[in-house]
């Protein structure tokens, strides 16, 4: 008895000319993290639960722990989980490796990661992040910070994703500001004020009384602190009209307001020092990101993050300092593909079918495609001898724009048809080439 196929909410699915693009969408990050010197690494899918655990409140509840189906309860809890995000199982790979690694190191990760989070619009079981990362032994110098958004910057003008901003803070900013309104629990108002773009303000500000124990004057100053948004170093006075003051709040202005200067030359625009990012995991340390698309509808999530973390990374002789950013591929695609219609010309990469005479003559045309193959033309032999009229419409469902004659040409040459302009011309299967445009699939939404 066939059973029935129920889909299962919270996992990514693409049909083939969806799927184009986003293996378009990984080897351009891939290729962009390379030439900015990244180096690819591949780690495994789980780690220990008492090392996954631990990173935050959120990140707790949504570990999926590993277990085999025949375990008994005398196994006890599980032992392993799918990792999260793959920063907690990078820090775990450079201390394994700290050996064979030269610092500062420079990677690359292209992976999928798991949380056990309810599925909502734009947020999924699994999903698939690409990270950069920049970790030294002992000391990691204050530029890298600037750095790692313009690699996003560089990597994101090559793709279609629209105009998109990156929004800055520094994790010393609220923790000092905070420290100075006499609040010790800083972890726990952090972890609140970071619900702001998920909870309205007035919600936010009922659980930092209720959950944080803080005054009515403090809370109202947090959340004022988490309104502070400037595309320059104007921050820097605004907090200071809030009239709190505390060492750690001054490193963290000075930090930001470099990073905010540096960018400015590099690429303008490009960063937005939000006072209201504070990014729930508790390794941040310094600088932290969020990336959002502008034109993305309202309640969009960002589409990526990271930040600094200095104590992450440590096997108590060595410390390793890092800063790292995650480009969180599914939730854009999500975006993209799944609500803006994002899709690949055609289904398939194959840029020329050969057409088959006769089942005689399968030889020479399977001859021709060897041939454009040789020299970079993705190309497929029909499968079957019909009248050229079905090899044709074969052809144009797939969105394979040329289809190729063997024998169609003059002097029995070959010839080579545009299905789309009806264009035909001889031509010679050691020579001819599609125009560069034509060798990929474009990528197209349907108001295009």
């Amino acid at each position: 008895m066939a059973s029935k196929v129920t889909p299962l909410s919270g996992f990514q699915e693409w049909l083939p000319a969806q799927r184009i693009v986003e293996q378009r969408f990984t080897d351009t990050l891939r290729e962009v993290f390379e030439l900015h010197g990244f180096a690819s690494i591949r780690t495994r899918a789980v780690e220990p639960v008492d090392r996954l655990g631990g990173q935050g409140e959120d990140a707790d509840k949504e570990i999926y722990g590993v277990r085999r189906l025949a375990a008994t309860d005398e196994d006890g809890e599980p032992g392993m989980g799918l990792h999260f995000d793959l920063t907690v199982p990078f820090a775990r790979y450079v201390l394994e490796n700290a050996g064979h690694l030269t610092f500062p190191f420079r990677r690359y990760q292209i992976q999928p990661a798991w949380r056990g989070e309810r599925p909502q619009r734009l947020r999924y079981r699994e999903f698939v992040q690409a990270d950069i990362d920049i970790v030294d032994s002992g000391d990691l110098p204050f530029h890298y910070e600037v750095e790692i958004p313009l690699v996003v910057a560089d990597a994101f003008s090559r793709l279609p994703v629209g105009e998109f901003r990156i929004h800055v803070n520094n994790r010393k900013i609220p923790e000092g500001f905070y420290r100075g309104l006499g609040i010790d629990d800083v972890t726990t108002v952090l972890r609140i004020v970071d619900k702001l773009d998920k909870l309205p303000p007035e919600a936010v500000r009922e659980r930092l009384l209720a959950d944080a124990g803080l005054t009515a004057e403090q809370a109202d100053q947090c959340l004022a602190l988490a309104t502070v948004r400037t595309d320059d170093t104007g921050f820097v006075d605004q907090v200071r009209a809030l009239g709190v003051s505390h060492p750690t709040l001054d490193e963290g202005l000075d930090q930001l307001a470099q990073v905010m200067a540096a960018a400015a030359e590099h690429a303008p625009g490009l960063l937005l020092a939000d006072l209201m990012i504070a990014r729930g995991l508790d390794y941040y340390t310094g600088t932290v990101y969020e990336i959002r698309l502008v034109d993305a509808p309202e309640g969009t999530p960002s589409i990526g993050g990271g930040g600094r973390y200095d104590a992450l990374a440590s096997d108590g002789k060595r410390t390793f300092p890092g800063v790292g950013i995650s480009i969180g591929i599914s939730r854009l695609l999500g975006l993209l593909v799944g609500e803006q219609g994002l899709v690949a010309d055609r289904e398939t990469p194959v840029a020329v079918l050969v057409a088959v005479n006769d089942e005689d003559s399968r030889a020479e045309s399977m001859r021709i495609a060897a041939a454009l193959r040789r020299r970079g033309v993705p190309t497929l032999v029909s499968p079957k001898a019909a009248k050229f009229g079905k090899q044709i419409r074969f052809a144009d469902r797939r969105g394979i724009p040329y289809v190729w004659f063997p024998g169609a040409g003059e002097a029995g040459g070959d010839a080579v048809k545009d299905i789309r302009s009806g264009e035909q011309v001889d031509a010679d299967r050691d020579v001819w080439s599609p125009p560069a445009e034509d060798l990929t699939a474009a990528l197209v939404t349907p108001e295009a």
